[in-house]
């Protein structure tokens, strides 16, 4: 994602940017970070070496990595004296990220030309509805392990834009696609259940409550078998309050990655059940299994217990992949190299 977005920017910042005194150009350099660097300070003395070497005049690196700083999430720091900046995406939110990051770069720029007073304009930072949703906070500093300008969110609600951004780094619609052996595990089985007119009058029996609680089951049991059998569950490091909230973030955004990506993959399961059944089950041969008329909440109900058996079968599809597998397919590419290079 970060790739993605600054390859946008690229193209459009050179014109928001430039005016009658000077004209911008914008490189891109894609380069794998150390995914275990934490701190801004190391990935700003890695981004000044990468703008030696290409002989820029400013750097601001994007990174998909969460970082923090006194409990509080990092939307970006600047260090003026070394013409770096960070940006870290995961604290803009899992909603509108271009337009965030957008702001962001702007501000970063300003930052460290001076332009237009530094940090008195902000390109709508501390607008109104920001301030709400998680305001985001000026700092300066001048400590020397310490960058120039920090820009913070609040604790409780910039750690909740913070997950989002992280869930959405991980990208949980992905999901399906990297898990061949759980999805040809699931449709394997609702095709069976198309084909038993037994599972056929279990689905009809089951109420609209009952039929909801077997799908959040589903989901909740594909989603810790998959937690456990590829260890994805991180464990604390440490005995500090700071190991203690980061391994929660992980985790937590490790849960929601993966609900939302089985989510997805029960939705569309349930679509296509559904469509298959309406196509090849005729309502007579349906209604004379059931012993009463098949209208279209009986499909509905059809549909529903094949796919939910899918998912359930999907977990144990799921043990047939390898870990490397899962974790490319639960992670983005930087934290699933972190993860990698913690287990060295």
């Amino acid at each position: 994602m970060p790739e993605r977005v600054t390859r946008r920017l690229a193209r459009d910042l050179p014109e928001l940017l430039s005016d009658e005194e000077l004209s911008w150009a914008v490189e891109v350099d894609v380069d794998p970070v150390t995914a275990g660097r934490h701190n801004t300070r190391d990935i700003l003395a890695s981004t000044r070496e990468r703008m030696d070497h290409h002989h820029w005049d400013l750097a601001i690196c994007l990174t998909d990595l969460p970082v923090r700083a006194n409990g509080r999430p990092v939307v970006a720091e600047a260090d003026r004296d070394r013409d770096v900046a960070v940006v870290s995406l995961p604290a803009l939110g899992g909603t509108q990220v271009y337009r965030r990051s957008k702001q962001v770069m702007l501000q970063m720029v300003d930052e460290l030309t001076g332009r237009d007073g530094g940090g008195e304009n902000r390109y709508g930072l501390d607008s109104k509805f920001a301030r709400i949703l998680a305001p985001v906070q000026r700092q300066e500093h001048d400590g020397e392990h310490e960058a120039d300008v920090r820009y913070t969110t609040t604790r409780r609600r910039g750690r909740l834009r913070l997950l989002s951004g992280m869930v959405r780094s991980n990208e949980p619609a992905q999901l399906v696609f990297g898990l061949r052996s759980a999805l040809a595990a699931a449709v394997a089985t609702s095709a069976f259940g198309l084909s038993s007119s037994t599972i056929w009058q279990i689905g009809d029996q089951l109420g609209a409550f009952r039929q909801v609680i077997a799908a959040v089951l589903s989901v909740a049991l594909l989603v810790g078998w998959m937690i456990l059998a590829h260890g994805l569950w991180e464990e604390r490091r440490g005995n500090s309050e700071n190991d203690r909230d980061q391994v929660l973030l992980y985790n937590t955004s490790t849960v929601a990655t993966l609900t939302i990506g089985i989510g997805v993959m029960y939705v569309g399961l349930f679509v296509v059940n559904l469509v298959v059944a309406l196509f090849l089950v005729p309502p007579n041969l349906l209604a004379s299994s059931l012993g009463h008329p098949a209208d279209f909440t009986r499909y509905l109900a059809l549909a529903w217990g094949f796919t939910t058996m899918g998912v359930v079968a999907g977990a144990l599809g799921s043990s047939l992949e390898s870990d490397q597998a899962v974790r490319q397919a639960a992670y983005g590419y930087r934290e699933e190299q972190r993860r990698r290079e913690q287990e060295r």
